[in-house]
């Protein structure tokens, strides 16, 4: 979802896999293929701080680290299991080995001149108590977290170390013949109307009293 509100030190999406997944499957025309994310990949500066962070702030898990040879040094590909044996994999490039690449530009929104949240890799939660687990696990990490509930789609925010937001997202009702209509007007409306209901939106701060 994108809203610019700046996070403290919150600031390719992949919403919602599984879930978006079941929807694609419910509303696509019979006979079309329909198929979920195996990875996405994005470039980091600290493959230590990114390790740390996506490790022990967002409970994934590493699985698998390849090394190739480029430009007479060596690059990573880091890959980590968001909770799935088969896909939904997060992977880093670690170019720290790599000649001529010591000024890296990281951030997927700020380095492209747009506001922080439009840019931003959201993944599933599982329920309300999950989300609720994981947004505590973020907090006592000691990273600011931004909660919004968009009516359809309940989400939390914060920042990863290169400043791109992350999200858990859980959708909270289905999607419907309706909605997938009214989607394809908005698509191609010229003067679209804004959405009928505004976000509930909570900032919890890290380390404050509960």
């Amino acid at each position: 979802m994108g809203y610019a509100v700046a996070l403290h030190p919150v600031s390719l999406l992949l919403h919602d896999i599984h879930a978006m997944q079941a929807a694609a499957g419910r509303i696509a025309n019979q006979g079309e293929l329909t198929m979920g994310v195996n990875h996405i990949a994005v470039t980091v500066k600290d493959i230590e701080a990114t390790h740390h962070f996506y490790t022990e702030a967002m409970g994934f898990a590493l699985v698998k680290v390849e090394i190739n040879p480029q430009r007479g040094g060596f690059n990573r590909h880091v890959f980590y299991s968001t909770g799935s044996d088969v896909d939904a994999l997060i992977a880093f490039w670690d170019m720290s080995n790599v000649p001529d690449c010591d000024n890296l530009r990281t951030d997927l929104n700020r380095d492209l001149g747009l506001d922080p949240m439009m840019n931003h890799l959201a993944f599933q939660a599982d329920g309300p108590e999950d989300m609720e687990r994981r947004k505590q696990r973020l907090l006592d990490f000691g990273r600011d977290v931004l909660e919004i509930d968009h009516g359809w789609i309940h989400s939390i925010y914060t920042e990863d170390p290169d400043g791109n937001v992350v999200e858990f997202a859980m959708l909270t009702k289905p999607f419907t013949e309706d909605d997938a209509r009214m989607a394809l007007e908005l698509l191609r409306a010229t003067s679209p109307p804004p959405a009928p209901k505004k976000p509930s939106v909570t900032f919890h701060k890290a380390g404050a009293e509960a």
